[in-house]
């Protein structure tokens, strides 16, 4: 959603700042997407050969619950099979196989979904592991009624409820042990992450940070809502943007979460102006980073980079100075128009094709050091 403000609409862009804080969505036609990708020379998380299938079931355990999207390794054949607007090679349904008995869950970003994910799920999966996807309830492709703060606070808990879900499945119950459950997020997934890791937010700390920097950071504050562009309307849009957040984000009470089952944690372009960096000073558990250096949605320095600075355990697992925002998403969607072409397309020069396998990578052999396989 991108409004252009016009004389009189005012109104208009009240309801979309309330509505739209840090989001994510696209809806493009069907493009092709070869799957899995080549091997990365050099990394020692590398998938054995020959490459596992990667099995694929979708999960709902409630009419309250989100779905739930699990890839975990197969001995079925792959076919093809189109989500969205890709196209992919897996076996659904498929008979499951023994990996190496750990789970990965991945938390999408707001108005995002499963599959901009499959790259790195797959590559997961030919590691072994079984990966996992919950469906944010309001702030996902199919229902974005209810980002920011409210998603912010209930995704940590969708989380546990995956593992617990996963945990409740015949076919793959007998092949996990899941007192060492990893969890990979981006953006606002991202911020998931870090929660799990420890963390300690509140809505209070978002609206200081806008207050101060909202003209710097002002997609992370505002979302798709609208944009700066260096003209009169400027000073309209920071004011009332900054009345809508007093009105949203009074709350100090921290938000914390923990479960004991998660042993690792991958946040990459984090959503975290919001985070007293205190609580992430020593991670209660191993805190692997994933940060972009051209990222137009989340400045990094108040967001990825404030967390590298503060963090004194954290491991760097990739920097890319060329990369986007979207450098988490992978496929990446197509046909994405206006601003939010503008935030997650990404920006010139950064060749995707060889730096995000790279990343994969060292996601996978992080979560293989820290997990304990079997």
């Amino acid at each position: 959603m991108n409004v252009h403000i016009r004389t009189g609409g005012l109104l208009a862009l009240l309801a979309c700042l309330a509505a739209s804080l840090i989001g994510c969505s696209a809806q493009a036609q069907p493009v092709a997407h070869t799957s899995p990708r080549p091997p990365v020379q050099g990394e020692t998380a590398a998938p054995a050969s020959p490459p596992r299938a990667v099995g694929w079931l979708t999960v709902t355990t409630s009419q309250e619950a989100a779905p739930l999207t699990v890839f975990y390794p197969s001995a079925d054949p792959e076919r093809p099979v189109q989500r969205g607007p890709f196209n992919f090679q897996l076996a659904p349904d498929g008979a499951a196989t023994p990996g190496n008995g750990r789970l990965v869950v991945i938390s999408h970003g707001s108005g995002g979904g499963p599959w901009v994910h499959m790259d790195l799920a797959r590559r997961l999966v030919q590691a072994g592991f079984v990966v996992a996807i919950p469906l944010h309830k309001g702030d996902n492709h199919q229902d974005d009624g209810t980002p920011g703060p409210q998603s912010w606070e209930r995704r940590p808990a969708e989380v546990s409820a995956a593992i617990d879900a996963v945990a409740a499945l015949p076919r793959l119950a007998d092949t996990l042990q899941l007192d060492r459950v990893g969890v990979y997020g981006q953006s606002a997934g991202g911020h998931t992450a870090l929660s799990l890791a420890g963390g300690a937010w509140s809505p209070g700390n978002f609206r200081r940070h806008c207050e101060v920097h909202i003209a710097q950071d002002f997609n992370a504050c505002v979302g798709l809502a609208t944009q700066l562009r260096g003209d009169w309307l400027d000073s309209v849009k920071l004011r009332v943007a900054r009345q809508v957040l007093n009105w949203h984000f009074d709350d100090d009470r921290p938000r914390t979460h923990h479960d004991p089952r998660i042993a690792a944690a991958v946040s990459a372009v984090p959503a975290a102006a919001d985070f007293d960096m205190r609580s992430l000073e020593r991670p209660r558990v191993p805190l692997g980073l994933v940060l972009s250096g051209q990222d137009r949605w989340l400045t990094p320095r108040w967001h990825g980079e404030r967390v590298l600075a503060a963090c004194q355990t954290c491991e760097l697992l990739a920097r890319l100075p060329q990369g986007g925002h979207s450098i988490g998403l992978s496929p990446l969607p197509p046909g994405l128009q206006g601003l939010e072409a503008r935030l997650l397309n990404d920006p010139p020069g950064f060749d995707r094709a060889t730096e995000l396998p790279k990343v994969d990578a060292r996601i996978v052999d992080f979560f293989s050091r820290h997990l304990g396989l079997r």
